[in-house]
């Protein structure tokens, strides 16, 4: 397969897993189940070991059948999300990064379950890993396919404003993990989170 822009935005390193307070459904070891999640990816150029690595929603929607393969992913913890966790059919929010005004843009569906990723193998890829072998491969990945664009871009800032409100009153975003484990490329979002940041698309802002 011929060399691809990486997808996902780099973490800054291993974490360890942690469980979420509000996660009811449980798998063995008292694993907090996800059904849900929020993955990034940088819209605009940036030029890593000489290889581009944007990678947009309307980038996804130009893919073959809108589909494309999410590699790159560094950190344990994401990688452990796709590999034990992300299922045929699990939605996401594809959340644009590093950008002047990151936020979610869309949503997009898995649509092929944790399997080798290669790129960690390529000595011309930006995600090269040395330490890694076929024998012994480090990193995985998951396919992802469009679903469709929100009818607003929700703001990382709107978002982080109703995560304070509810983490100081109660509510849905209390616990978001963009704002509790917020390098992470991959992360879980429970049922009540996801649904609250959908409902949102349907909501004016101020100086709409």
């Amino acid at each position: 397969m011929p060399p691809r822009r990486r997808k996902a935005k780099p973490t800054a390193g291993p974490e360890t897993a942690t469980k979420s307070k509000k996660a009811k459904s449980t798998v063995p070891g008292d694993l907090p189940v996800f059904t849900k999640w929020l993955i990034k990816s940088e819209p605009e150029s940036r030029i890593e070991k000489g290889v581009d690595v944007k990678f947009s929603f309307d980038d996804l929607k130009g893919e073959p059948d809108q589909t494309t393969y999410w590699d790159g992913v560094r950190n344990y913890q994401a990688r452990n999300f796709m590999r034990d966790q992300m299922k045929c059919g699990h939605q996401c929010f594809f959340y644009h990064s590093n950008i002047k005004e990151p936020g979610i843009v869309g949503i997009v569906e898995v649509v092929k379950e944790g399997y080798v990723d290669h790129t960690q193998f390529d000595k011309k890829d930006p995600h090269f890993d040395a330490a890694s072998s076929k024998e012994k491969p480090k990193w995985m990945m998951v396919d992802v396919k469009y679903v469709r664009k929100l009818e607003r871009f929700i703001s990382l800032k709107e978002l982080k404003n109703i995560h304070l409100e509810h983490k100081e009153n109660g509510g849905a975003l209390q616990d978001l993990y963009l704002f509790t484990r917020a390098r992470l490329s991959v992360q879980p979002i429970r049922e009540d989170e996801f649904a609250f940041i959908l409902a949102l698309e349907k909501e004016s802002i101020e100086g709409d």
